[in-house]
């Protein structure tokens, strides 16, 4: 199940747009691994966690753990982002290299099963914001076109209808869906290395139930839990809500080339080295679209190179600040859901 077939992009045409901007990509030296960078990030996110879990350990029974529980949402999230550039062989070139990375940071750091995660994501790469192809469009309750919002009847229709404003508290339940989601899928399907995925995300469940409930009073413990749960959804679904909602969607069967079709649906991020540390490199979608296997710190390198040539052939370059971009999300829902009528 650990399909990655997104990691290079389709094999390019001669003579088409996607093909000239593979060789200038190339020629730049901007596929070359970064072995030292990852190095370094996977290093410190360890060491953090480490740290944190001791820091738990330590502080004992006391309220003043939600602010730990702060702390661990970013580190999961994290921790998400390097499971992220593995599945698509950014790290390594070894294709197990990448599938150890990924497992020990998705299934035994945040509990999120990688085979499942990976084939996802994957099916999003190749037809991204396309009906009927694209699963990240296909999110209940939530509905992100007018026909998937027309049928609906009853609690549903009601939320759509009020999913602009909903769309944020609703996050805090993404990573319980995450979770729930990896299990069905190592229980519920063939998946490539099934008894490994089982053994880590049942170590991780184990590791992170009993330090919690060992440490914390059982009410202190839900607490500790909800809110972390809820926070790490929270940034995660921030990270990556951003890239596509509000974005052009494509009909079923549209013939769009792989140039156009990554970039048309793809929204950049304007920002600075903090916000590429906080969304992961997530913020330079266009980019990680056209070419997934890029390693996370040449992103910002190849920007410049693809929005020149992208102005070149005419082809319309979205970016703009996390402010506008979380707008015209909350917009795009808001519109989906008030019109047509739901109802």
């Amino acid at each position: 199940m650990l399909v990655q077939s997104s990691a290079a992009g389709p094999p390019p045409r001669a003579g088409s747009q996607y093909a000239q901007l593979s060789r200038r990509v190339k020629q730049a030296g901007l596929l070359e691994r970064r072995p030292g960078y990852y190095g370094v990030r996977i290093g410190v996110v360890g060491f953090a966690f480490v740290a944190t879990w001791a820091v738990f350990v330590l502080v004992g029974p006391s309220w003043w753990q939600l602010c730990t529980a702060v702390v661990l949402a970013v580190l999961f999230t994290q921790a998400g982002f390097l499971g992220h550039d593995a599945g698509h062989r950014q790290i390594f070139r070894s294709r197990r290299a990448n599938d150890v990375t990924g497992l020990l940071h998705a299934n035994l750091l945040i509990g999120l099963s990688f085979g499942w995660w990976v084939d996802k994501h994957n099916r999003h790469h190749a037809n991204p914001n396309t009906e009927g192809a694209d699963p990240d469009i296909v999110v209940a309750p939530l509905a992100f076109t007018a026909g998937q919002a027309r049928p609906l009847r009853g609690a549903r229709a009601a939320i759509v209808r009020w999913q602009g404003y909903l769309f944020l508290p609703l996050l805090t339940l993404e990573a319980l869906s995450l979770h729930l989601s990896s299990v069905v899928a190592v229980f519920g399907r063939r998946m490539k290395r099934r008894r490994t995925e089982v053994a880590l995300l049942g170590l991780h469940a184990a590791l992170y139930l009993s330090v919690v409930f060992l440490v914390l009073s059982p009410l202190q413990g839900v607490v500790f839990i909800v809110v972390h749960q809820g926070l790490f959804g929270v940034y995660l679904g921030s990270a990556f809500a951003p890239n596509h909602k509000g974005m052009p969607i494509l009909p079923a069967g549209s013939t769009l080339d792989f140039f156009h079709r990554q970039v048309l649906t793809s929204r950049n991020v304007r920002g600075n080295a903090f916000i590429d540390v906080a969304l992961g490199g997530l913020n330079y979608q266009i980019e990680h679209h056209l070419f997934p296997s890029m390693p996370r710190p040449t992103l910002r390198r190849a920007q410049v190179l693809i929005r020149q040539f992208c102005r070149e052939h005419g082809v319309e370059y979205c970016e703009t600040t996390l402010w506008r971009s979380w707008r015209e999300v909350l917009r795009h829902l808001d519109t989906v859901g008030s019109a047509p009528d739901p109802v």
